[in-house]
């Protein structure tokens, strides 16, 4: 049976760059596999999703992303966002890779990229994963307002080749910067909460940042996010809880909630930061979040 023909996507950039030196290799290991393909790059914020929206549109139906989170969650809402029918294979290049983790995809790119080869050409069948939606934007992975959108937001700014510990760093600036608690009011099934907050992180995968296992019990085939809460915390206090938060040890810590969750209303008292799979929002006072359950085919 001939495999599908594949829509190769490849942001040169993801990975500071990593992507884009992979992708002569990549596209090889596609071909020598005998899997028709067709290649799109793309450097532009928010082009991968329009290139990927266009080609589900026009009925592509095996769409595989080499890049990091960032360029998942343009898939997925190019994905997502279309009339259309697409399955996402990936091939991980980028930073944290979370996605990658939380599919239990290889984090080696090239065996990875053999190993979707080889299912593409066997025609395995695709599960399927949840996808979670905040005012009205998709993500794969998760969610998070407050102080670690900030995080997100000055890790990206750092150019530097040091991999996840890029975050890290990002995590000391962002103490030094300050440490705002905007007060939070969240409502869903069963809970009603109402304080400041640090954090409100809303997961569908387990890690975040590539090194923080924030939700060690969220799995995104499972028809629930995970909600974890952090009260206000000291400069000293958060030093403390980075070793648990890396080893996933922290859910019983005194400072931090957890709830699972299918829908939830966060309205905070002033428009905060947010992020959706590592990429910064817009400042909003109002997030709506849902499941949708089994909602994206992967390859």
């Amino acid at each position: 049976m001939a495999a599908p023909l594949v829509h190769l996507f490849l942001n040169p950039t993801a990975g500071r760059g990593r992507a884009g030196r992979r992708q002569a290799r990549i596209v090889e290991i596609f071909e020598r596999t005998d899997v028709p393909l067709e290649l799109h790059t793309s450097d532009a914020v928010g082009d991968l999703e329009a290139r990927v929206k266009a080609q589900a549109d026009a009925g592509a139906t095996h769409i595989v992303v080499a890049g990091g989170d960032g360029s998942v969650y343009e898939a997925v809402n190019g994905i997502m966002r279309s009339e259309q029918s697409a399955a996402l294979g990936l091939v991980p290049t980028g930073t944290g890779n979370d996605f990658a983790k939380a599919c239990d995809f290889s984090l080696n790119w090239e065996h990875a990229a053999r190993l979707l080869a080889d299912r593409l050409v066997a025609g395995q069948s695709a599960r399927t994963i949840d996808i979670g939606v905040m005012n009205d934007r998709y993500f794969a992975n998760g969610a998070g307002i407050g102080f670690d959108a900030k995080v997100t937001h000055l890790a990206r700014a750092y150019r530097l080749p040091i991999g996840d510990l890029v975050y890290l760093l990002a995590i000391f600036r962002a103490m030094f910067d300050g440490i705002a608690t905007p007060r939070l009011q969240l409502k869903s099934d069963g809970i009603s909460w109402d304080g400041p907050a640090t954090l409100a992180a809303i997961s569908n995968g387990p890690w975040i940042g590539g090194m923080f296992h924030i939700a060690p019990m969220a799995a995104n085939n499972d028809g629930r996010l995970e909600l974890m809460i952090a009260d206000p915390v000291t400069r000293r206090r958060i030093v403390a809880l980075l070793p648990k938060l890396m080893s996933g040890q922290h859910i019983n810590e005194p400072e931090l909630q957890h709830h699972s969750v299918a829908n939830l209303t966060i309205t905070a008292d002033e428009p905060v930061a947010s992020h959706l799979d590592g990429e910064v929002q817009p400042l909003q006072q109002r997030f709506e979040v849902k499941l949708l359950a089994n909602a994206l085919r992967l390859l």
